[in-house]
């Protein structure tokens, strides 16, 4: 958990890594994934302290962090099929929030190593969707959060690791869905448009003709 006084900082850091994860995740892959390991492993070594002893809970958040971004940089590949896998899982549970109740584990368990070892081999397209998709949201929470609404400051502050991601956790409003799609067709264009297949940057066409 991240203690209050960060909450803000926290919010803050989302929506700029939010941004840069959803306009520029393949181009910068290795930076988002530390991005987004530093996230994981500062929720989860944060939760290994006492919640009332604030400098623990820093302490514990930065070290955590710094071996979570670490590990996902060297772990490239493992990053990629992670990114697989989340997508999987959130493609599982969006169908069973239809059908009522949550998905069994065995297959979203399935669907997981399905999504893991499809991402894999299209490494492209899985890494611009899932950075797009999940940048999306990390900026909409962050900027909420910023703006005061009460449960993306309970998702910035990190009470548990899965808290940032639950799709339920904000209102069930229509512009929030409405902005999460937008922001994702948004990344997933801009990320074509601006890079080639080995995630370097499009050359500029200067529109002359070639002699």
């Amino acid at each position: 958990m991240i203690p209050a006084p960060y909450t803000t900082i926290a919010a803050a850091i989302f929506l700029v890594g939010g941004l840069l994860t959803c306009f520029a995740g393949f181009r910068l892959f290795r930076v988002v994934l530390a991005i987004y390991g530093f996230f994981l492993g500062a929720m989860v070594a944060s939760g290994m302290t006492d919640p009332n002893n604030t400098w623990a809970v820093a302490m514990y958040g930065l070290v955590g962090g710094i071996a979570g971004a670490v590990l996902m940089v060297v772990a490239y590949f493992v990053g990629v099929g992670l990114v697989g896998a989340g997508l999987a899982a959130i493609a599982v549970n969006f169908i069973w929030r239809f059908l009522g109740g949550d998905p069994p584990t065995l297959i979203l368990v399935v669907a997981c190593v399905a999504g893991a070892i499809l991402a894999l081999n299209v490494v492209r397209y899985v890494v611009i969707f899932g950075s797009a998709i999940g940048g999306s949201w990390t900026a909409i929470v962050g900027g909420l959060a910023l703006m005061g609404n009460p449960s993306s400051l309970k998702a910035a502050s990190a009470p548990g690791v899965w808290v940032v991601y639950p799709i339920d956790m904000l209102p069930r409003t229509w512009w929030v869905y409405a902005l999460w799609i937008g922001g994702t067709l948004a990344g997933v264009l801009v990320q074509l448009a601006t890079t080639t297949k080995t995630g370097k940057r499009k050359p500029k066409q200067n529109g002359a003709k070639p002699k």
